[in-house]
């Protein structure tokens, strides 16, 4: 396993950050890391990256001990943090070329620099000071210079934080190339980025993990029950919907198609049939739905 956590905990004075959190990631993995603000995020990611101690358990790293081999772990993680600590007075090439020499990457440096700065589309910015770049370039900054050592394991935290359009979907595709070889860890509060991104979720709250599953079996962890889409060719009573054996909840969603909560246990179709048969309405669809990323984060961590 490129990374292994077991049962760390982290405390700030009497405030529990994280409590008896263990993880495994391995090499070839896109995994996102989800939670509400203060859930403990940046301080897994600050301890696994050596910039921060655990009170209580360990960290492993390609098989080195973050505690006991602090230096082999830097030396095979990238590492982009929330907000992205930059020199506003170096020009980019020079930058590049500075974080290049404190890793003492062996070789033509400078090659090694001009190759970062086409990967993450700097080559028009590469003679400007750091400082005259905008929030999207100074994170592609950011990129190159977690990336320039080629690292095994890359630890994103917000990696795509003030990106446009245009830069969002390269530096997508360049994190899901850098997947393949590489075990990748990021964070982010965009959903839409983590659904097509990540094989894997995990969602983090109150410093606890709440969920690990891939992310295809999310919605099968929350509150036990399915959806299923329905569409009239009427307007539905929800009173009349409400009132179905083996629904639980109802939701309208535009015109006259509805979100039936149901028990799993219950097939409700053929009450819905009947139903529309007695109020002389037809169902155009009905199928079953997975629930939205979004959703089950919300359900996850209700506070």
């Amino acid at each position: 396993m490129s990374i292994e956590v077991s049962g760390i905990s982290k405390l700030y004075g009497e405030q529990r950050a994280l409590d008896q959190v263990s993880l495994k990631l391995g090499k070839g993995e896109i995994t996102g890391l989800l939670g509400p603000n203060g859930a403990g995020k940046s301080t897994l990611m600050k301890i696994i990256t050596c910039f921060i101690p655990s009170n209580e358990g360990e960290v492993r790293v390609c098989g080195f001990s973050a505690a006991d081999d602090p230096d082999e772990v830097r030396l095979r993680v990238g590492y982009l943090p929330e907000h992205n600590p930059l020199y506003p007075d170096m020009y980019v090439h020079e930058f590049l070329l500075f974080v290049a020499g404190l890793h003492k990457l062996p070789g033509d440096r400078k090659k090694r620099v001009a190759e970062m700065i086409e990967l993450t589309g700097l080559t028009p910015e590469q003679h400007k000071k750091i400082g005259m770049l905008s929030k999207g370039f100074r994170q592609r900054v950011g990129l190159a210079q977690a990336m320039i050592h080629d690292p095994e394991v890359l630890i994103l935290d917000e990696p795509t934080s003030g990106l446009d359009p245009n830069q969002l979907v390269e530096i997508r595709n360049l994190i899901k190339t850098l997947g393949k070889e590489k075990t990748v860890l990021f964070s982010t509060h965009i959903m839409q980025e983590v659904e097509a991104l990540c094989s894997r979720v995990i969602i983090i709250d109150k410093g606890k993990i709440v969920a690990d599953r891939p992310i295809g079996e999310l919605s099968a962890i929350t509150s036990g029950t399915e959806l299923l889409l329905v569409e009239f060719d009427k307007p539905a009573s929800e009173k009349q919907l409400r009132a179905l054996p083996g629904v639980k909840g109802v939701q309208h969603i535009k015109g006259n198609t509805w979100h039936l909560e149901t028990n799993p246990d219950v097939d409700v179709r053929s009450a819905v049939f009947q139903m529309a048969v007695s109020a002389q309405m037809k169902v155009l669809t009905i199928t079953r739905t997975e629930r939205k990323l979004e959703e089950v984060f919300q359900l996850l961590t209700k506070r």
